[in-house]
């Protein structure tokens, strides 16, 4: 009786465990979101990103100052783009940081990397992300950015794990991105980032993260959520 009592419960913890969803099985949030970015032309890019009329570049130091950067911090950039705040991270981290240039397309990150050369910003390496992993290391990150990219995340759950795995504990998460609310927001902004705040915030928190501010007072147009990976 005791051996098919076993029995019994190893087949209902297999197949419960079988049935349980795995990240693997996530689909694509948007299929093709990310295709701009697989082939820019940063030039263009820049002209677009690197404007006093983009609220985040216009107040791209008063969203350093909400970073909070310390002096030989670890950063990641993630989807970096031009590049414009990892030259501001590399001179706030200063000569003992790190800060890892994380995005989709190799494009993006060859002229991030010469640049930075260029200015003599030598504590900067590029990393090639996919679709659903950041590639960062395991533990090493203090502070993670993520500004008007994640929306254009596929797979954001696979790729916020791997962010996940790679802070150290009580490394901070600095998520940037635009106010998607019906009859406010743009019809620009509601076709093209596919859900508001709410629904990014859960999934963030989701895989681990702790949400501890939400700084209201530093953009409009976007919104700067931080988050936390808690400590053990």
């Amino acid at each position: 009786m005791q051996f098919l009592f076993l029995c019994f419960s190893f087949a209902v913890v297999v197949t419960t465990w079988n049935v349980l969803p795995s990240y693997s099985q996530e689909k694509s949030v948007r299929p093709g979101i990310k295709d701009t970015f697989r082939d820019p032309n940063v030039d263009e890019f820049i002209g677009k990103f690197e404007v006093e009329s983009r609220e985040v570049y216009l107040l791209r130091q008063e969203i350093l100052a909400a970073c909070e950067v310390k002096p030989g911090a670890t950063v990641a950039d993630v989807g970096a783009g031009t590049g414009l705040f990892t030259r501001l991270f590399s001179e706030a981290v200063g000569d003992d940081g790190h800060v890892l240039s994380v995005d989709i397309s190799q494009k993006f990150l060859d002229p991030i990397q010469a640049t930075n050369r260029q200015l003599g910003l030598r504590n900067v390496d590029t990393l090639l992300c996919t679709a659903d992993s950041t590639k960062l290391p395991e533990n090493k990150i203090d502070l993670a950015y993520i500004c008007d990219t994640y929306h254009h995340f596929e797979f954001p759950t696979k790729t916020m794990e791997s962010l996940f795995r790679a802070m150290v504990p009580g490394g901070r998460l600095v998520l940037i991105d635009f106010r998607r609310e019906e009859g406010k927001s743009t019809d620009w902004v509601m076709n093209h980032v596919r859900a508001g705040q709410s629904v990014f915030e859960k999934e963030v928190t989701s895989v681990g993260f702790k949400k501890i501010a939400n700084r209201s007072d530093v953009l409009k147009e976007n919104y700067l959520v931080i988050f936390e990976k808690p400590k053990p």
